[in-house]
This record gives C-alpha cells, sequence and structure tokens, in this order.
C-alpha cells in the first residue's frame, strides 16, 4: 500500500473525534447524529417575542439530552391565532416568550428511555413527530385515559414561560422535548398536514362534544358561522364524516368560495343582509326553506354569537368554540333563543390527548375522498421572516400561515 499521499496525522485526528463522539452517545444514551448523518450544531435560533409584535432571532445552545428527552430539528410551525393574541397584546404575560405550537420536525436526537410515542407507536431516529401536551402533577391527566381532560389542564410548548433551556417553542430550528411529554410519530403524513394536526385536533374535539348532543347525525343540516381555518376544518371534518348539507356563513367571498371547496354545499355572505332577521332568512333559503339542525359557532365575536341562535331550529343544537380567551359579553334572550326552542349547547375549548389519534385519521381521510385541506396554507415565512409572516397574519391576507425552515 503506497502510504506517501496519506495525511497521518488526519486519519488519527478522525479517529479520535469519532471515539469520542461514540463515548459521548454511550455516556448520555443519546445518538450524536441526525438520520441524514450531519452533526448537530451547538446552538439552535430561536424566535423570541421580546415586546409586542416584535420577534428577535436569538441564539441559544442546544442542551444535553437527557435519557427522556428527544431533540427535534423543526421543519415547520402554523400561525394560530393564540399567536396572534400573544403578538398583538400578551394576554399570557409570558413575554419573553418562544412561541410556536402547530409545529412539526424530525427526530435528530433521543435519550436511552424513549422508545415509543404516547399510543404506543415505535419511535427511532429520523421519525417525524409532533407535541401534544407536558404533563404536570395533576391526577386527572393521564397517560392511561386519553379522554379525561382537555388541554387546558397541562402545559404546551409555544406556551411556556422562558427558562434556562429556550428551545421551548417550535418558531425555532430545534425544540427540546422534554421527559412527561407527549410526543406522536406522524412519519406517514406530508409536511403541511403535519403542520394542521394542532388546529384540526381543535374541531375534532369540537365536533365530538357536538357529537355529544345526539342531534348531528348523517343528514342533518349544519351551518358553520365563520369560514377562517377553524370554521372552514370544521367544514372539512364534517363532510368527511358524510354529512352533506352544509351551509357556511362569513363575510368575505373568497373564505366562502373555498368553504365549498372543502364541502360546503351552499353559503351565505353576511354582507348581503341588511338585519339578523334578513340574514336568518338567508340561511333558511340556503337550507332548503329549514332552519339548521345543528350550528358550530367559530368566530370570537360576540355578535355572532347572539345571532347564531336565530339560525337553529326549535330542538336543534349549537356548539360554541369562537372564544379561546376572553372577547366579551354577548347578549341573548334567554327564553327565545334558548328556552322556548329548547336548543342544547356544547362548549368546546382545545383538545383531548385522543382527539390528536383521531385527527391523524381525518387528514387521511379527507385527502382520500379528494378535500384539498393542505391549500388552507396559503403563504409561508423563513424563520427570520416571522414578523412579516405575523403582520400577513394579522392583516387577513391569507388563511393559515406558516413557518417553514428550508
Amino acid at each position: 500500500m503506497d502510504l506517501s499521499n496519506v495525511n497521518v496525522e488526519e486519519i488519527v485526528r478522525q479517529v479520535i473525534l469519532n471515539m469520542e463522539n461514540k463515548g459521548q452517545s454511550a455516556s448520555t444514551g443519546s445518538t450524536a447524529s441526525s438520520a441524514g448523518g450531519s452533526q448537530i450544531p451547538k446552538t439552535a435560533r430561536v424566535a423570541m417575542l421580546t415586546a409586542l409584535e416584535h420577534f428577535d432571532i436569538k441564539e441559544f445552545p442546544i442542551p444535553e439530552v437527557g435519557d427522556d428527552d428527544i431533540l427535534v430539528k423543526v421543519e415547520g410551525c402554523g400561525i394560530c391565532g393564540t399567536d396572534a393574541h400573544e403578538f398583538k397584546r400578551d394576554p399570557f404575560g409570558l413575554i419573553p416568550v418562544a412561541l410556536g405550537h402547530e409545529g412539526t420536525g424530525e427526530i435528530v436526537k433521543m435519550g436511552k428511555n424513549v422508545k415509543k410515542d404516547s399510543a404506543g407507536k415505535d419511535l427511532h431516529i429520523g421519525d417525524k413527530v409532533v407535541t401534544c401536551m407536558i404533563f404536570k402533577d395533576n391526577p386527572d391527566i393521564t397517560m392511561f385515559d386519553l379522554n379525561k381532560q382537555n388541554v387546558g389542564g397541562a402545559d404546551v410548548y409555544g406556551l411556556l414561560p422562558d427558562d434556562d433551556i429556550h428551545l421551548n417553542g417550535w418558531f425555532s430550528d430545534y425544540i427540546f422535548i422534554r421527559g412527561g411529554s407527549t410526543v406522536f410519530n406522524v412519519s406517514d403524513l406530508d409536511l403541511y398536514s403535519r403542520i394542521l394536526i394542532e388546529p384540526c385536533a381543535v374541531l375534532i374535539h369540537a365536533v365530538e362534544r357536538a357529537k355529544s348532543t345526539g342531534i348531528l347525525r348523517f343528514n342533518s343540516r349544519v351551518v358553520v358561522q365563520g369560514c377562517g381555518p377553524i370554521g372552514l376544518i370544521c367544514i372539512a371534518i364534517l363532510r368527511t364524516m358524510g354529512i352533506q348539507n352544509i351551509i357556511a356563513v362569513d363575510g368575505e367571498q373568497k373564505r366562502l368560495d373555498f368553504a365549498r371547496q372543502l364541502g360546503a354545499s351552499g353559503t351565505v355572505n353576511f354582507k348581503d343582509f341588511k338585519g339578523i332577521e334578513a340574514l336568518a332568512g338567508g340561511v333558511k333559503d340556503a337550507l332548503g326553506g329549514y332552519l339548521a339542525d345543528f350550528a358550530f359557532q367559530c368566530t370570537g365575536s360576540p355578535a355572532a354569537h347572539s345571532n347564531i341562535y336565530k339560525f337553529i331550529r326549535n330542538g336543534g343544537g349549537l356548539c360554541e368554540l369562537g372564544f379561546f380567551i376572553n372577547g366579551g359579553d354577548a347578549t341573548i334572550n334567554p327564553h327565545f333563543d334558548i328556552c322556548s326552542k329548547e336548543i342544547t349547547i356544547v362548549g368546546s375549548w382545545v383538545y383531548t390527548l385522543r382527539d390528536y389519534a383521531t385527527t391523524f385519521d381525518f387528514l387521511k381521510s379527507a385527502k382520500q375522498i379528494g378535500l384539498p385541506i393542505e391549500k388552507l396554507i396559503t403563504h409561508t415565512f423563513p424563520l427570520d421572516q416571522i414578523n412579516e409572516g405575523h403582520k400577513t397574519n394579522l392583516a387577513m391576507k391569507g388563511l393559515k400561515i406558516a413557518i417553514i425552515n428550508k
């Protein structure tokens, strides 16, 4: 063998480096490189909301992965209405905070105790994952009863107070998933579907709440008020369930047009009517001369809540899911709107772990019947343009805005 052109020092350096890496992996019980073979950097960029309507891109050290932890390389994250509230008003008092809870990415490092996801599915380096909730010391939330309580009783990545880890939200290069968190292997879904899992789970939960009334059925006449991402996803879920008589109500024609693509059989633009009685008549006409058997109120407008009762028949049902935060008081007449009509009302707020599992099947079913659910994502921005992305969202220039890492 001719050794004249061999750099012996370089060979020795590489051997020593490999030995050090293997030793580090053995001591931590973790895998030290990504599925693609590239080394994990020592630091990660994080979009930190540092003031109202302003993110700074900061760089923080990537902490050592413990035996129960997972390091995920972020691929993308949707901008939620909750992010918009925090961006504009900080109602949760979290600033400075790393936001982003509609995210997904690839496992690049994991502790030796991590074997399966929260549904019992195997986890490996390279798998695509999403998170749901972080368990706290609450006996009503356990891994063994996924239906017991909604996410309101737990913490969520992207809405955590800042700490010494910092990699707490999906608006980042990497996110640090701590032991005790819930995580799901969704490698069988494409990127856009994975980004839509969290908002879709909100609507899966709402539809399950509606079904609990016994009124929402295969042949129900349904009204969905509000055709932002939440209302549009609601329509898609109802259509995937086989419900065909769905009327969408909104004031933006582009959203109403897309509602038809996602399964609405008819639309009503409230800007075409003067007064609630005329609008209720328009909804009734769209339903073939009948009021709705069931209605979903998907806006955060108290006036819209007041109006929705006029669209519902005697003995009908209502699911109110539009108020994630306090949006103010609504004016109704309890006698005419609820009692004399014997309307059954359910409220819905976020989701349970079980709803996440159901959501994965919904997304696959929606695609199988040809609903263009991925078209909900109308605008994408890189991480360093996150301020522009949020301002685009606030200006309602699209439907779902997403931050995509290249």
